[in-house]
């Protein structure tokens, strides 16, 4: 495709963004669609004058990364009733000088562990009490799953935990709680940490299906040995394609082309 005066330019804003794989997602996605736009990476620190920018600049569609997601909140002009309850926003729509933020973070991690598994009655531990369990929490309650919480951290833990209305346990707790599912929403075993794991081994089989957000390594070291005690893994590039393929949705109102999406992930990953 060749940029013309009529491309319509789509971004990510957070700081770093130089590492980001949306990059290569999106500009696939829109290539094999024939659509005349772009997606770029643009580094912010400041997110008043950047969110004045995209407006005056008439750019489509946003993807909001780390530490963003909750700064771009008080400058929205709507924001969706489930990013509301999150209180987090990945994704800006931008339409006549008008914001309105959404969240699809939690879309992406309920497709890919449904997948797996019917998310509707499972009960699910969540490690974690960041950001991103905090997304993929409210989704597993708006899928109708149960909420189980472990963190290395007590009070935001204990916090989190309220929000989500569900129990919260230390990480030495791990050994005496069963779920249908473990999902991994630390950095825990992220390159070049790629030793590292908040479960045991011997404490995994209990879970038919264990996810890990972490995408570098693909297979980390959580979901390497969950595999090799029998149970179903879900990788971090599958929530990243998936929460991707919804934002493709929402900037283009066209069905996103997540096999074409998938590849270019898998491909960049393999380029680093």
């Amino acid at each position: 495709m060749q940029i013309n005066g009529k491309t319509i330019i789509h971004g990510i804003i957070g700081n770093p963004v130089s590492h980001s794989l949306s990059p290569a997602m999106h500009n696939s996605a829109f290539a094999a669609l024939n659509l005349n736009a772009a997606y770029v990476p643009f580094p912010v620190t400041d997110v008043a004058s950047a969110m004045t920018g995209l407006r005056a600049l008439g750019i489509r569609g946003v993807s909001v990364t780390i530490p963003h997601k909750q700064a771009v909140i008080d400058h929205l002009d709507d924001i969706d009733p489930v990013a509301a309850k999150i209180g987090a926003v990945n994704t800006l729509c931008i339409k006549n000088g008008r914001i309105t933020g959404h969240n699809t973070d939690w879309i992406g991690a309920n497709r890919a562990l449904a997948e797996k598994i019917p998310l509707s009655g499972k009960k699910v531990l969540i490690l974690g009490a960041g950001g991103s369990a905090r997304a993929i929490g409210f989704g597993l309650l708006e899928a109708g799953a149960q909420i189980l919480l472990a963190s290395r951290t007590p009070q935001k833990g204990r916090q989190l935990a309220t929000t989500l209305s569900c129990p919260w346990y230390p990480l030495d707790a791990i050994p005496q709680l069963t779920a249908d599912c473990l999902v991994n929403a630390t950095s825990v075993g992220m390159a070049p940490h790629t030793d590292t794991s908040l479960v045991g081994r011997k404490n995994l089989s209990r879970f038919a299906v264990v996810m890990d957000i972490v995408y570098a390594p693909l297979s980390t070291k959580l979901l390497s040995e969950a595999a090799e005690e029998g149970c179903q893994v879900v990788n971090g590039l599958a929530m990243l394609l998936y929460q991707g393929a919804a934002q493709f949705k929402l900037w283009t109102g066209e069905e996103a082309p997540v096999d074409v999406m998938r590849e270019s992930l898998i491909s960049s990953l393999s380029a680093r």
